[in-house]
């Protein structure tokens, strides 16, 4: 978090763009193993975390993030029981995991035991209890190590994991070698969901090369985005699977589905909104038919900043 004064703070997007944030106060400012963490409370979207700097989520909004990675996957699939959630540290993914009733365990492997900490003490909002969840086996880990090494299957993994930077800990959960190992645990009809980055026109770059990463490995792969105002960027998400497409769900079927898990008190997330999500605009078509790349160990991506 770079403060500008007393009572401003600029997120950088690149180089030569940022969105400048009134805050009240900073309720935590530290470094972990990991990363920065910065939980503060601004004027306009409330409580927000910041790690390295960067929005990732708030109070006022999050529930459209949230709501939007997790329920478009499990609702696609027709009986979601075991879920696995990568990253997700607030709480708030496995919260809305955890709104499915047939969901019967969820495995959440989250590297940093700070920002649960923190959550647990100042994100209450976020994760209402969630970790506490009978259903619930937390794991303080690596993502990927769990993955590969574990000899569970899912219905539906959920990565909500930082953007790839310079030498983090989230840069190997994009490349090929990953969702390989991810689609190994998958079940049969298994889907998997992830945060892409901005699907901005001038950064979609990353949005793409998940896009084609995935394309390298499920036979459906969709692509989906939302404006999230506390990002100040329209923000990018991928589903991939070997057979369930969400393109093909109606806005009755998805309500259908909703209704009959009992799925009520969603403000972002219904069927109108499911399918306006796989209509795409010309532009994002292209960005993602023009300027992505497969993604690999040895030649990962990373964000501008």
């Amino acid at each position: 978090m770079e403060i500008y004064n007393k009572n401003l703070f600029v997120e950088m997007y690149s180089e030569h763009e940022g969105h400048l944030h009134g805050f009240k106060r900073v309720l935590v400012e530290g470094r972990t193993d990991f990363q920065q963490v910065e939980i503060v409370d601004t004027h306009a979207y409330g409580r927000c975390l910041l790690l390295d700097g960067k929005m990732q989520s708030s109070q006022m909004d999050e529930f459209l993030y949230h709501e939007l990675l997790v329920h478009p996957a499990l609702i696609t699939h027709p009986r979601p029981r075991r879920v696995l959630v990568i990253g997700g540290g607030e709480g708030a993914t496995l919260r809305e995991v955890l709104r499915h009733p047939g969901v019967e365990r969820v495995d959440m492997i989250e590297i940093d035991a700070k920002v649960l900490d923190f959550a647990r003490q100042h994100l209450r909002e976020w994760h209402q209890g969630a970790f506490d969840d009978p259903r619930v086996r937390l794991v303080v880990g690596d993502g990927r190590r769990f993955v590969e090494t574990s000899p569970d299957r899912y219905d539906a993994v959920i990565i909500d994991v930082s953007d790839p930077g310079f030498e983090g800990p989230a840069t190997l959960l994009y490349t090929l070698q990953f969702y390989r190992a991810v689609a190994d645990h998958l079940s049969p009809q298994g889907i998997i969901a992830m945060q892409a980055g901005s699907s901005s026109i001038v950064e979609g770059e990353i949005m793409a090369s998940i896009h084609e990463t995935l394309r390298a490995v499920f036979p459906v792969v969709r692509g989906y985005e939302t404006f999230i105002p506390s990002f100040d960027l329209p923000w990018g998400f991928c589903l991939g699977s070997r057979e369930l497409d969400p393109r093909v769900l109606n806005a009755a079927e998805v309500d259908q589905r909703l209704a009959a898990r009992k799925l009520s008190g969603l403000r972002a997330y219904d069927g109108e909104t499911h399918a306006g999500l796989f209509a795409l605009s010309k532009a994002l078509r292209n960005t993602l038919a023009t300027q992505g790349r497969v993604i690999e160990d040895h030649q990962p991506i990373y964000t501008p900043l």
